[in-house]
């Protein structure tokens, strides 16, 4: 009768004798314990070599880093200096840490090479033309390159043609009108074909409260004090 391992040392049955596949002088199991030293000696040395190697890598990577920078100098060079020193001023004002990032990025974005992408959109773009438009529109300024020649606000050069007129060809000869035509008449527009962009209103908005708020706080604390 078959037998497999899970009856060993056990009598089969009917069998006189226990069945037993075990080779003379083999217990089957360890006669000796685990050579413990061994195996500590093996973990450290393991151990040993990866600490080693670590040292290695490190030392390698510091010296190929040390080349880098020789060779090509540093990562930011170029607006370091100058970045350190704007810093340096706006931090002797008491200016607060987004006033010298936002300093920082303004003077970066100046000084990198175009052309360079708008970084809002193009909404502070918009606002600037506009800005520099109304400079030149709504104020007195030299014109370059001509001396004595002064721009004029558009509303006084509009006064002025208003006072003044326009000068009329009187050599023209009149316009003959075709059957079914009427004279043409000249009508004001409605508008002024301006339209200031969100962005704009916005900001005037912001900034006309702020003023407001400012005069209101200058004049409760003139009020005040006398009182003092």
């Amino acid at each position: 009768m078959p037998t497999d391992n899970h009856d060993l040392g056990k009598n089969a049955v009917g069998n006189t004798t226990p069945a037993s596949d075990l080779q003379d002088g083999n217990p089957g199991y360890e006669l000796t314990d685990v050579h413990v030293s061994g195996v500590v000696v093996f973990l450290a040395g393991l151990l040993g070599f990866v600490f080693i190697f670590f040292i290695f890598c490190f030392i390698m990577g510091r010296g190929i880093n040390h080349l880098f920078l020789q060779e090509d100098g540093a990562a930011n060079k170029w607006v370091a200096s100058t970045a350190q020193e704007h810093a340096a001023k706006e931090r002797e004002n008491l200016a607060s840490n987004p006033t010298i990032e936002q300093k920082d990025f303004d003077h970066m974005t100046s000084v990198f090479p175009t052309p360079r992408l708008d970084v809002d959109d193009g909404n502070q773009g918009t606002a600037d033309l506009h800005a520099r438009e109304d400079l030149l529109l709504m104020h007195y300024s030299e014109i370059e390159g001509q001396s004595g020649a002064v721009r004029i606000p558009i509303d006084r050069a509009m006064e002025l043609i208003v006072q003044r007129g326009l000068p009329v060809n009187t050599a023209a000869e009149p316009t003959t009108l075709m059957a079914g035509d009427s004279k043409p008449t000249v009508h004001a527009p409605l508008t002024s074909g301006f339209a200031r962009t969100g962005y704009e209103l916005e900001t005037i908005e912001a900034r006309e409260q702020r003023l407001s708020f400012k005069k209101a706080t200058e004049e409760t604390h003139a009020a005040l004090v006398p009182q003092q």
